[in-house]
Protein backbone atom coordinates (compact mmCIF):
# COMPACT_ATOMS: atom_id res chain seq x y z
CA UNK A 1 0.00 0.00 0.00
CA UNK A 2 1.22 3.45 -0.66
CA UNK A 3 0.99 6.02 1.87
CA UNK A 4 0.02 9.67 0.43
CA UNK A 5 0.01 13.24 2.37
CA UNK A 6 -1.72 16.30 0.43
CA UNK A 7 -0.43 19.46 1.45
CA UNK A 8 -3.22 21.84 1.44
CA UNK A 9 -6.38 19.85 3.54
CA UNK A 10 -9.74 21.33 2.18
CA UNK A 11 -8.25 22.55 -1.18
CA UNK A 12 -10.64 21.57 -4.13
CA UNK A 13 -8.27 20.25 -5.99
CA UNK A 14 -6.92 17.97 -3.00
CA UNK A 15 -10.08 16.34 -1.96
CA UNK A 16 -11.27 15.85 -5.50
CA UNK A 17 -8.12 13.49 -6.03
CA UNK A 18 -8.10 11.76 -2.74
CA UNK A 19 -12.26 10.86 -3.19
CA UNK A 20 -11.04 10.01 -7.01
CA UNK A 21 -8.52 7.68 -6.01
CA UNK A 22 -9.68 5.98 -2.58
CA UNK A 23 -12.58 5.53 -4.42
CA UNK A 24 -10.78 3.86 -7.31
CA UNK A 25 -8.19 1.99 -5.59
CA UNK A 26 -9.17 1.75 -2.22
CA UNK A 27 -7.30 -1.24 -1.26
CA UNK A 28 -3.66 0.70 -2.84
CA UNK A 29 -3.86 3.98 -0.87
CA UNK A 30 -3.89 5.50 2.26
CA UNK A 31 -4.16 9.28 1.97
CA UNK A 32 -4.22 11.81 4.88
CA UNK A 33 -4.06 15.72 4.21
CA UNK A 34 -2.69 18.41 6.61
CA UNK A 35 -3.30 21.92 6.63
CA UNK A 36 -0.62 24.23 5.97
CA UNK A 37 -1.83 27.46 8.01
CA UNK A 38 1.42 28.42 10.23
CA UNK A 39 3.43 25.26 11.43
CA UNK A 40 0.40 22.51 10.78
CA UNK A 41 1.99 20.88 8.38
CA UNK A 42 5.08 20.34 10.68
CA UNK A 43 2.67 18.49 12.71
CA UNK A 44 2.57 14.74 10.29
CA UNK A 45 5.44 12.21 10.16
CA UNK A 46 6.46 12.43 6.99
CA UNK A 47 8.79 9.72 7.53
CA UNK A 48 6.01 7.08 7.29
CA UNK A 49 4.63 8.77 3.49
CA UNK A 50 5.84 7.67 0.07
CA UNK A 51 4.20 10.90 -1.82
CA UNK A 52 3.32 14.16 -0.61
CA UNK A 53 0.95 15.99 -3.13
CA UNK A 54 2.07 19.56 -2.24
CA UNK A 55 -1.17 21.87 -3.63
CA UNK A 56 -1.05 24.80 -0.98
CA UNK A 57 -1.19 28.32 -2.67
CA UNK A 58 -2.80 30.92 -3.33
CA UNK A 59 -4.96 30.55 -6.07
CA UNK A 60 -4.87 32.79 -9.28
CA UNK A 61 -7.84 35.09 -8.01
CA UNK A 62 -6.85 38.63 -6.55
CA UNK A 63 -3.83 40.96 -8.48
CA UNK A 64 -3.90 43.34 -5.72
CA UNK A 65 -0.23 44.52 -5.39
CA UNK A 66 -0.92 44.51 -1.73
CA UNK A 67 -0.79 40.76 -1.93
CA UNK A 68 2.20 40.64 -3.59
CA UNK A 69 4.78 39.42 -1.06
CA UNK A 70 2.10 36.66 0.57
CA UNK A 71 1.77 34.99 -3.24
CA UNK A 72 5.98 34.38 -2.82
CA UNK A 73 5.33 33.62 0.37
CA UNK A 74 2.82 30.82 0.31
CA UNK A 75 3.54 29.61 -3.55
CA UNK A 76 7.22 29.21 -3.37
CA UNK A 77 8.63 29.87 0.10
CA UNK A 78 6.34 27.53 2.02
CA UNK A 79 6.56 25.07 -1.07
CA UNK A 80 10.19 24.91 -0.83
CA UNK A 81 10.24 24.26 3.07
CA UNK A 82 7.62 21.67 3.00
CA UNK A 83 9.61 19.96 0.14
CA UNK A 84 12.98 19.72 2.14
CA UNK A 85 11.00 18.70 5.26
CA UNK A 86 9.61 16.24 3.18
CA UNK A 87 12.66 15.17 1.40
CA UNK A 88 14.70 14.82 4.46
CA UNK A 89 11.88 12.48 6.23
CA UNK A 90 12.83 10.17 2.90
CA UNK A 91 9.62 11.19 0.93
CA UNK A 92 10.38 9.07 -2.27
CA UNK A 93 8.11 11.77 -4.79
CA UNK A 94 6.91 15.24 -4.41
CA UNK A 95 4.25 16.59 -6.97
CA UNK A 96 3.91 19.89 -6.81
CA UNK A 97 0.48 21.90 -8.79
CA UNK A 98 2.38 24.55 -10.50
CA UNK A 99 0.41 26.12 -13.53
CA UNK A 100 -0.22 26.96 -17.20
CA UNK A 101 1.01 30.71 -16.00
CA UNK A 102 4.01 30.12 -15.32
CA UNK A 103 4.58 30.88 -19.09
CA UNK A 104 2.09 33.60 -19.20
CA UNK A 105 -1.28 35.47 -18.90
CA UNK A 106 -3.10 36.10 -22.26
CA UNK A 107 -3.33 39.49 -22.51
CA UNK A 108 -4.82 40.06 -25.57
CA UNK A 109 -6.74 38.37 -27.89
CA UNK A 110 -3.98 37.39 -30.01
CA UNK A 111 -3.98 33.77 -30.89
CA UNK A 112 -0.93 31.85 -28.53
CA UNK A 113 0.14 27.93 -28.33
CA UNK A 114 2.02 26.58 -26.46
CA UNK A 115 4.77 24.56 -27.09
CA UNK A 116 7.54 22.47 -26.21
CA UNK A 117 10.27 25.09 -27.01
CA UNK A 118 8.28 27.99 -25.78
CA UNK A 119 10.04 29.68 -22.83
CA UNK A 120 8.25 30.58 -19.56
CA UNK A 121 7.98 34.28 -19.42
CA UNK A 122 5.36 35.08 -16.42
CA UNK A 123 3.85 38.43 -16.16
CA UNK A 124 1.63 38.01 -13.25
CA UNK A 125 3.10 37.71 -9.55
CA UNK A 126 1.21 34.63 -9.10
CA UNK A 127 3.26 32.94 -12.21
CA UNK A 128 6.39 34.44 -11.16
CA UNK A 129 5.42 32.77 -7.44
CA UNK A 130 4.78 29.72 -9.06
CA UNK A 131 7.77 29.17 -11.41
CA UNK A 132 10.39 30.43 -8.81
CA UNK A 133 8.99 27.33 -6.90
CA UNK A 134 9.91 25.23 -9.50
CA UNK A 135 13.13 26.73 -10.00
CA UNK A 136 13.72 25.80 -6.20
CA UNK A 137 12.43 22.53 -6.11
CA UNK A 138 14.83 21.90 -8.65
CA UNK A 139 17.89 23.16 -7.03
CA UNK A 140 16.79 21.23 -4.13
CA UNK A 141 16.55 17.93 -6.54
CA UNK A 142 20.25 18.98 -7.87
CA UNK A 143 21.55 19.13 -3.92
CA UNK A 144 21.05 14.94 -3.86
CA UNK A 145 18.77 12.74 -2.06
CA UNK A 146 16.42 10.39 -3.54
CA UNK A 147 13.28 11.90 -3.50
CA UNK A 148 11.68 12.47 -7.23
CA UNK A 149 10.38 15.96 -7.93
CA UNK A 150 7.41 16.13 -10.48
CA UNK A 151 6.29 19.00 -11.22
CA UNK A 152 2.39 18.94 -13.05
CA UNK A 153 1.16 22.77 -15.53
CA UNK A 154 -2.25 22.17 -15.69
CA UNK A 155 -4.46 24.37 -17.46
CA UNK A 156 -7.50 25.40 -16.65
CA UNK A 157 -8.93 22.80 -13.97
CA UNK A 158 -12.90 22.96 -13.56
CA UNK A 159 -15.49 20.32 -12.47
CA UNK A 160 -18.77 20.23 -10.40
CA UNK A 161 -18.36 22.37 -7.22
CA UNK A 162 -15.72 24.50 -8.52
CA UNK A 163 -14.74 27.89 -7.64
CA UNK A 164 -13.42 30.39 -10.80
CA UNK A 165 -14.26 31.79 -14.58
CA UNK A 166 -15.88 28.36 -15.12
CA UNK A 167 -19.10 28.19 -12.91
CA UNK A 168 -19.13 31.80 -13.30
CA UNK A 169 -19.48 31.05 -17.70
CA UNK A 170 -22.06 28.56 -17.33
CA UNK A 171 -24.49 30.53 -15.07
CA UNK A 172 -24.12 32.96 -17.69
CA UNK A 173 -25.11 30.91 -20.60
CA UNK A 174 -28.56 29.86 -18.46
CA UNK A 175 -29.16 33.52 -18.07
CA UNK A 176 -27.80 36.00 -20.98
CA UNK A 177 -30.10 36.19 -24.51
CA UNK A 178 -27.25 37.07 -26.26
CA UNK A 179 -23.56 36.36 -26.74
CA UNK A 180 -20.84 37.30 -29.28
CA UNK A 181 -19.69 34.88 -31.77
CA UNK A 182 -16.36 34.65 -31.21
CA UNK A 183 -14.96 31.19 -31.40
CA UNK A 184 -11.61 30.29 -29.42
CA UNK A 185 -9.71 27.22 -28.73
CA UNK A 186 -8.66 26.96 -25.11
CA UNK A 187 -6.49 24.02 -22.98
CA UNK A 188 -9.02 22.33 -20.19
CA UNK A 189 -8.06 20.03 -17.52
CA UNK A 190 -11.60 18.21 -16.28
CA UNK A 191 -10.95 17.55 -12.19
CA UNK A 192 -11.26 13.64 -12.44
CA UNK A 193 -8.56 13.72 -15.39
CA UNK A 194 -6.04 15.61 -13.65
CA UNK A 195 -6.70 12.66 -10.17
CA UNK A 196 -6.20 10.20 -13.00
CA UNK A 197 -3.33 11.74 -14.06
CA UNK A 198 -1.74 12.36 -10.04
CA UNK A 199 -2.51 8.47 -9.74
CA UNK A 200 -0.79 7.36 -12.88
CA UNK A 201 2.30 9.67 -11.96
CA UNK A 202 2.53 8.33 -8.46
CA UNK A 203 2.21 4.40 -10.23
CA UNK A 204 4.88 5.70 -12.13
CA UNK A 205 6.54 7.22 -9.93
CA UNK A 206 7.36 10.67 -12.38
CA UNK A 207 9.65 13.07 -12.35
CA UNK A 208 10.35 15.35 -14.60
CA UNK A 209 7.59 18.82 -15.65
CA UNK A 210 4.02 17.65 -17.14
CA UNK A 211 1.54 19.23 -19.35
CA UNK A 212 -1.92 17.78 -18.37
CA UNK A 213 -5.04 18.80 -20.06
CA UNK A 214 -8.24 17.22 -21.84
CA UNK A 215 -7.90 15.11 -25.31
CA UNK A 216 -10.66 17.75 -26.56
CA UNK A 217 -9.79 21.83 -26.90
CA UNK A 218 -12.49 23.97 -25.86
CA UNK A 219 -14.44 26.88 -27.40
CA UNK A 220 -16.31 29.44 -25.16
CA UNK A 221 -19.21 29.50 -27.81
CA UNK A 222 -19.68 26.15 -27.77
CA UNK A 223 -19.81 26.29 -23.74
CA UNK A 224 -22.17 28.49 -23.53
CA UNK A 225 -24.36 26.88 -26.17
CA UNK A 226 -24.31 23.38 -24.42
CA UNK A 227 -25.41 25.28 -20.60
CA UNK A 228 -28.05 27.59 -22.35
CA UNK A 229 -29.71 24.05 -24.42
CA UNK A 230 -29.07 22.45 -20.80
CA UNK A 231 -31.27 25.17 -19.38
CA UNK A 232 -34.04 26.13 -21.90
CA UNK A 233 -32.50 29.46 -22.13
CA UNK A 234 -32.49 30.77 -25.70
CA UNK A 235 -29.66 32.60 -26.35
CA UNK A 236 -28.75 34.56 -29.85
CA UNK A 237 -25.28 34.23 -30.30
CA UNK A 238 -24.22 36.67 -33.02
CA UNK A 239 -21.44 38.46 -34.70
CA UNK A 240 -22.63 41.40 -34.57
CA UNK A 241 -21.33 41.73 -30.67
CA UNK A 242 -17.82 40.67 -32.23
CA UNK A 243 -16.30 45.02 -32.70
CA UNK A 244 -17.60 45.04 -28.83
CA UNK A 245 -15.04 41.94 -28.20
CA UNK A 246 -12.56 43.45 -29.90
CA UNK A 247 -12.75 46.92 -28.56
CA UNK A 248 -13.07 45.74 -25.28
CA UNK A 249 -10.44 43.59 -25.01
CA UNK A 250 -7.68 46.41 -24.75
CA UNK A 251 -9.41 47.51 -21.35
CA UNK A 252 -11.02 44.59 -20.01
CA UNK A 253 -8.46 41.65 -19.22
CA UNK A 254 -11.49 39.27 -18.07
CA UNK A 255 -12.11 39.63 -22.25
CA UNK A 256 -9.31 38.79 -23.24
CA UNK A 257 -9.56 35.65 -20.43
CA UNK A 258 -13.01 34.55 -21.59
CA UNK A 259 -12.06 34.58 -25.68
CA UNK A 260 -8.54 34.63 -26.59
CA UNK A 261 -7.30 31.40 -27.87
CA UNK A 262 -4.43 29.91 -25.20
CA UNK A 263 -3.52 26.12 -25.48
CA UNK A 264 -1.04 23.53 -24.93
CA UNK A 265 -0.24 21.78 -28.22
CA UNK A 266 -1.65 18.54 -27.63
CA UNK A 267 1.57 16.30 -28.14
CA UNK A 268 2.68 17.97 -24.66
CA UNK A 269 0.51 16.22 -23.26
CA UNK A 270 0.22 13.11 -24.25
CA UNK A 271 1.72 10.38 -22.24
CA UNK A 272 2.23 6.21 -22.07
CA UNK A 273 -0.26 5.90 -19.66
CA UNK A 274 -3.95 7.12 -20.49
CA UNK A 275 -5.70 9.70 -18.09
CA UNK A 276 -7.99 11.78 -20.46
CA UNK A 277 -10.84 9.09 -19.49
CA UNK A 278 -13.51 11.77 -19.35
CA UNK A 279 -14.34 13.80 -22.95
CA UNK A 280 -15.02 17.17 -22.15
CA UNK A 281 -18.99 17.03 -23.75
CA UNK A 282 -19.25 14.26 -20.85
CA UNK A 283 -17.98 16.85 -18.29
CA UNK A 284 -20.10 19.42 -19.27
CA UNK A 285 -23.01 17.19 -18.81
CA UNK A 286 -21.58 16.63 -15.25
CA UNK A 287 -21.37 19.99 -14.44
CA UNK A 288 -24.83 20.53 -15.68
CA UNK A 289 -26.45 17.89 -13.43
CA UNK A 290 -24.16 19.34 -10.71
CA UNK A 291 -26.07 22.83 -10.95
CA UNK A 292 -29.68 21.40 -10.81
Amino acid sequence: MKKVLITGAGSYVGESVRRYILAKVPSEYEIDAVDTMGDNWKTANYSQYDVVFHVAGIAHVNADPKLESLYYRVNRDLTLEVARYAQEAGVKQFIFMSSQIVFHESQSLKTEVLTAETKPNPNGFYGSSKLQAEEGLKALSNEGGNMKICILRPCMIYGPNAKGNFPRLAKLACKTPVFPEWHNKRSMLYIDNLAEFVLQAMECELEGTFYPQNRELADTVEIIRFFAKDAGNRVWITKLLNPIVWLGSFVLQPINKMFATYYYDQQMSKMEFDYQLVSFEESLHRIADSLK
